[in-house]
């Protein structure tokens, strides 16, 4: 027997080999659980770690929307009177005072309604005379004489309404008719209102003038409205030295905006033109088309800048918050929870997981307000790609031969879904 030779037992190495990947495994968990854990954990920081500075300054939030410059003040001139256009006094782009003349109707009609008032009133005063001085009922004829006299007025403003005069000084935006056609009487001259400039209307609009035919004008579109299609007056004027914004802002935006809120425009015609400008009126009603629900908001200009016009397409971003002096860090830095935020930090080569408050979350920064110091260094999140197309834990998706499980890609502190 004891030169038999000696027989392999399988059984032994099967047993060793278990044992190591059993510690391994072991050890990898424990490896991933230390560095994985949460604020009092401290290792040893890797040497390709993207990492930034906790800064200090100011934090600011916007919200954007785009719009178009109109004037701040604008006025329909129309005529009181109507009648056959004689003479237009101005055109498109004509600065004018107010007061000034800007066109006429014929007068014909309008002065024989006035000559049949003034003579209706003389006989109604020649009846009231012979009823006193027979003795006779008056109350009747004074009567007609106080009816007589108010026609008399009617009729004087109606051959002063012949002639249009411009309700505020301004600029010229458009003229709505052409010498020889007809312009129907409203009862009152004009209407003013405090924005909606027209656009830049009709080109010539008729010549200054004497009441010459209409064969001397200067080719303008009888009866064309201005740029917006809004012009109901014979003649528009905006007045264009005091200018502002309309734009239209989305829902969720338009909560956040209140009067006075800072805003800076900027023009898309006129390269790298900025202006700054405030919140003045935000419509109480909402706006849709096509189910998008937008809120109006006026902003007025500090300063209107140079080639600036009504009608320019701006981009409008209002300041809706801001914190100077804000210890603040990129947002990428920060992980949420739930309500709670921490950032990891490293000091002398470790990192430290540690939770922090945040105040304001700006457009491209957030601000600490406890938790870190300005200065500290913090590491920046990545996000990793594994096979299995889960992201987060280990590059990869887990720990050697895990698959999509374990530690890594696939669940528990690894995030992602998925099994140990």
């Amino acid at each position: 027997m004891s030169g038999m030779p000696a027989r392999f037992n399988p059984r032994r190495p099967t047993v060793a080999v278990n044992a190591a990947l059993g510690v391994a495994l072991v050890a990898g968990a424990f490896w991933a659980y230390e560095t994985l854990s949460g604020p009092d954990t401290t290792t040893a920081a890797d040497a390709s770690v993207r990492s930034v500075r906790v800064q200090r300054g100011t934090v600011t939030k916007t919200v954007s929307a785009n719009g178009t410059v109109q004037s701040a003040a604008t006025a329909s001139a129309s005529f009181v009177t109507g009648g056959t256009i004689t003479t237009i006094d101005v055109r498109v782009g004509s600065v004018v005072k107010k007061g000034q003349v800007l066109a006429k109707v014929d007068p014909a009609a309008a002065r024989r309604t006035l000559a049949a008032a003034q003579a209706d009133r003389d006989a109604a005063g020649d009846a009231l005379e012979r009823a006193e001085a027979a003795g006779s009922d008056t109350s009747s004829a004074e009567n007609e004489v106080e009816q007589a006299k108010l026609a008399v007025t009617d009729a004087e403003a109606g051959v002063a309404g012949t002639t249009l005069t411009a309700p505020m000084a301004g600029t010229v935006t458009a003229v709505n008719g052409t010498i020889g056609s007809s312009s129907a009487g409203t009862g009152s001259s004009s209407s003013a209102g405090g924005s909606g400039a027209s656009g830049a209307g009709q080109s010539g609009a008729g010549q200054g003038g004497t009441g010459q035919s209409g064969a001397g004008q200067s080719g303008s579109s009888g009866g064309s409205s201005s740029g917006s299609g809004s012009s109901s007056g014979f003649v528009e004027i905006a007045d264009l030295t005091r200018m502002q914004i309309s734009a239209a802002f989305a829902e969720a935006d338009a909560t956040k905006l209140k009067e006075k809120q800072v805003a800076t425009v900027t023009w898309n015609a006129l390269s790298g033109t900025t202006e700054t400008a405030k919140v003045t009126a935000i419509d109480p009603s909402a706006t849709t088309s096509n189910s998008v629900v937008t809120y109006g908001v006026t902003l007025a200009l500090d300063k209107v800048p140079a080639g600036a016009r009504v009608g320019q397409t701006v981009s409008v971003s209002v300041t809706t918050g801001s914190v100077e002096n804000a210890t603040y860090l990129n947002p990428a830095a920060i992980t949420t929870v739930g309500t709670r935020h921490s950032v990891t930090v490293l000091t002398n080569g470790t990192s430290e997981m540690r939770p922090v408050e945040i105040g304001l979350a700006g457009d491209e920064a957030t601000q600490i307000t406890s938790g870190v110091e300005a200065g500290e260094t913090v590491v920046l999140k990545t996000t990793t790609t594994s096979t299995t197309g889960n992201t987060g834990g280990f590059p990869g998706g887990g720990l050697p031969g895990g698959g999509a499980g374990n530690f890594g890609g696939g669940g528990n502190r690894g995030g992602g879904t998925g099994g140990r």
